[in-house]
């Protein structure tokens, strides 16, 4: 059950950019979404404040919430298992210690079917193909700390990217759409990319390269003194940094073509369309000129018919801010699937 009976209960995606809000109508499908709201990740009290006028908290005084949580040093990966090891109890650790690099006896970790989001059984010893979640057990303690003094009680913690991955995979099947679409999740210091190909996620792997390895480009490209004030120009909208895209991202280029050769060579499939998110308004121009340097599209979804077939409406005078794929992180929160669950990493508070 994904809330109490006496609540209508709340969707809350914290991203990196905004925190994304839906209360709902009632806790099972077919749901209607009451209500849309945004927050920038430092207003807490503008998010307070609204959850504790809105209708729908519990008989506890807590907005019962899904929650989607994109920690910096999440972990999704796909990796394919040795067969012949999967019941050894000590198998998995060893994958996340010695092919992740993480230190797994740190970390709350669910692995999953990359195809369908179904949890991975060891018992069956058929299934060559992984999809390892997790996120730091510190982190989660953090989190539902901070939640629950935000006046939320969390029904269910989720790793926000694999909510997306899973909104993303059933899209695609609902759109019927054959060509391979790049993921990326641009951080800091990080990017997250992804491949979703019809059978779910086909690549998986972090570049340790992000929105800040931008920034001493900028430095020098513009003459300034220090990077301090390249860092403010460049997340300030009073310059146009289009121009100058593709310089800024040769780097990060240069990794993602790498991935996507190797792809494309395993599947002999070419990728169609890439998707950036948790980028900042500002800096939206960063997906197309990725898309431009390799040669592809970027994606433009249309949520509302999507959703409708999981049973998931907008509800009278509800609409999705431009552009709509901003919103794909909070809707997988918000969708049920019929085949497996796309969700995972949940530790109940």
């Amino acid at each position: 059950m994904l809330f109490g009976k006496k609540t209508k209960g709340f969707c809350i995606d914290f991203g990196d950019q905004a925190v994304l809000v839906a209360r709902l109508s009632q806790e099972n499908p077919p749901l209607v979404i009451e209500e849309l709201k945004e927050f920038a990740p430092a207003d807490t009290a503008g998010l307070q404040a609204y959850l504790k006028e809105s209708e729908g908290r519990g008989p506890t005084g807590y907005a019962h919430s899904r929650v989607g949580l994109y920690p910096a040093k999440r972990v999704v990966r796909r990796h394919t298992m040795d067969l012949k090891r999967v019941k050894d109890p000590t198998y998995f650790n060893e994958v996340l210690s010695q092919q992740f690099r993480v230190e797994a006896e740190r970390y709350t970790t669910l692995i999953l079917n990359p195809e369908d989001g179904a949890e991975f059984d060891p018992a069956k010893g058929t299934q060559k193909e992984a999809l390892f979640c997790g996120m730091p057990a510190d982190d989660i303690i953090q989190w539902q700390d901070k939640l629950l003094e935000s006046g939320i009680y969390p029904e269910r913690l989720e790793l926000g990217t694999v909510a997306t991955l899973g909104a993303l995979v059933s899209y695609q099947k609902f759109k019927q759409t054959k060509a391979p679409l790049l993921l990326l999740e641009m951080g800091e210091d990080a990017t997250q990319c992804f491949i979703l190909g019809a059978d779910g996620v086909d690549i998986s792997r972090p570049i340790a390269s992000g929105i800040a390895a931008m920034i001493p480009v900028v430095q020098k490209e513009l003459g300034l003194k220090d990077e301090e004030s390249a860092k403010k120009l460049f997340y300030s909208n009073t310059f146009d940094f289009t121009s100058m895209g593709t310089t800024l991202i040769k780097k990060l280029l240069k990794e993602l073509q790498s991935s996507i050769g190797f792809y494309e060579v395993q599947t002999g499939q070419s990728i169609g369309q890439v998707l950036c998110t948790q980028l900042p308004p500002n800096l939206s121009w960063l997906g197309a000129s990725l898309a431009g340097a390799l040669g592809v599209s970027t994606a433009k979804l249309e949520l509302a018919p999507w959703a409708e077939s999981l049973g998931l409406t907008l509800g009278s005078g509800v609409t999705l801010a431009a552009p709509e794929e901003r919103w794909i992180g909070l809707f997988g929160l918000m969708a049920s699937y019929n085949h497996g669950s796309a969700v995972p990493t949940e530790q109940k508070a």
